[in-house]
């Protein structure tokens, strides 16, 4: 924008002339022609100015615009007195009373997209919840595994409290979910959750972005910063892949962790923190203690709780029920119908050891739902290396008792492959009636409308 003030010695007003305004570019090439001038940012920048240099309350207001089909932008600065009761209309926008009524009409606003967006999600949740019956807990994790269900009661005990709590378990298992539960359950859950992964940040630089930096102080930091412990004030600040920091870092952490303050980059003086810290892992914490790569007291500082969220392998029972959630929620994304899985799939799915747990069955069930040529997911619709997982026994000898609604999934899904798919000969062969045996596989996460 290019403008020049003409001032006039008689009159405390000022004229100016705009050439090449932004603002009236920009709302002609958004909303075309305007009725009424349109500059009103440039107006009210020029008059806080004016009103700085002169002393005194100065007030811009335009009389042409580009925006209303003028050949160029002028505004006018008088004082209040001076305007007299000419743009009165136009000079209620100044006062305080105004911006905050505007102020108030744009929160209204806020709120109102904000449960449009709540009410778009809740239907969509429930679409998912009708598409996946009975197979989410109510904070929103498939918890049918004993495992699962003990690791959700702990965590419904230990968000009322505001202690550090370290979580741990194999990559991709759901440690960040989790968190964000403890998070959405505690008193903080008003506040902000923010998650950062120390192992991606290089240590020069995870300083300032946990701590935060003062302008100056190295190259690169042109202003004051606020540092995440910072940004997550009332809130949850989640340090994921804590066993990945160096040890200055460690160091470092332990004292924020000791004092609830941090020092920015470059500043010599402390601020307070209000934050509950949640850190993740990996990695055997226990084991990099013991090879002195991890300090033994953050080590304790840290787990005054553990949450331990268990591999998939180990929660066979919550594998079908997951991936039906999974595959209705990439199925309502990519607007696919594509309601379950063959015989065939939903026993591969079972067979596979799942080495990325949760995440590897989220990918999985997003090809599936791209894939799938019918409405069902069938078995050249799964990644290659879950097609080739080896058979299980229907009923494996293993150490640790299963339960009897297992082996009876495990028995039913056997004698189902055994005469090829075909769910009459099969309820036949079971003793049961086919009904029965349709409602079975439908728990199972099997499609339905096939008859055999």
């Amino acid at each position: 924008m290019q403008g020049l003030f003409h001032t006039h010695p008689s009159s405390s007003a000022d004229t100016a002339t705009l050439l090449n305004s932004y603002e009236a570019e920009q709302h002609l090439l958004h909303f075309g022609q305007s009725d009424v001038a349109t500059c009103w940012t440039l107006c009210g920048l020029q008059s806080g100015y004016r009103s700085r240099i002169l002393g005194r309350e100065v007030y811009l207001l335009e009389d042409r615009c580009v925006g209303k089909g003028d050949t160029a932008c002028h505004l006018v600065a008088r004082t209040r007195e001076e305007w007299g009761q000419e743009r009165a209309d136009d000079l209620r926008f100044y006062s305080a009373s105004s911006v905050m009524e505007s102020l108030d009409t744009s929160v209204r606003d806020v709120i109102e997209a904000l449960k449009a967006t709540e009410r778009k999600l809740g239907a969509q949740q429930r679409k998912l919840v009708a598409s996946t019956p009975e197979v989410e807990d109510p904070d929103g994790i498939v918890a049918r595994s004993s495992g699962m269900r003990r690791l959700l009661g702990l965590v419904r005990r230990v968000s009322r409290v505001d202690s550090t709590l370290l979580i741990t378990g194999e990559s991709g298992a759901g440690k960040e979910r989790v968190a964000r539960m403890v998070h959405d359950l505690s008193p903080r859950s008003s506040g902000p959750f923010i998650a950062v992964n120390c192992g991606a940040i290089a240590e020069s630089l995870l300083e300032s972005e946990l701590f935060g930096h003062k302008r100056g102080a190295f190259t690169g930091a042109n202003s004051d910063r606020a540092g995440l412990f910072e940004a997550a004030s009332h809130g949850t600040l989640l340090l994921d892949e804590i066993g990945d920091v160096s040890p200055s870092m460690q160091v470092k952490l332990l004292r924020v962790l000791q004092e609830r303050e941090v020092r920015r980059v470059g500043e010599n003086k402390t601020r307070p923190i209000d934050v509950r810290v949640i850190a993740a892992t990996n990695r055997d914490l226990v084991g990099d203690v013991d090879d002195k790569s991890f300090r033994q007291d953050l080590y304790y500082r840290l787990k005054v709780i553990e949450l331990h969220v268990p591999p998939l392998r180990e929660r066979r029972e919550d594998i079908l029920p997951l991936a039906r959630i999974l595959l209705a929620s990439a199925a309502l994304r990519m607007k696919r119908t594509v309601e379950g899985f063959s015989p065939e799939v939903a026993d591969q799915l079972q067979r596979h050891a799942w080495p990325g747990n949760v995440r590897e069955l989220e990918n999985a069930m997003e090809r599936a739902a791209a894939l799938a040529g019918q409405t069902r997911v069938e078995l050249i619709d799964l990644p290659e290396d879950v097609r080739s997982s080896a058979p299980a026994s229907p009923v494996p000898l293993v150490a640790e008792a299963r339960s009897l609604q297992l082996i009876e999934r495990d028995h039913i899904l056997a004698a189902l492959r055994m005469n090829g798919g075909n769910r009459a000969r099969t309820a036949a062969q079971l003793e049961i009636g086919t009904a029965t045996l349709y409602r079975r596989l439908k728990s199972y996460g099997m499609n339905t409308s096939q008859h055999g």
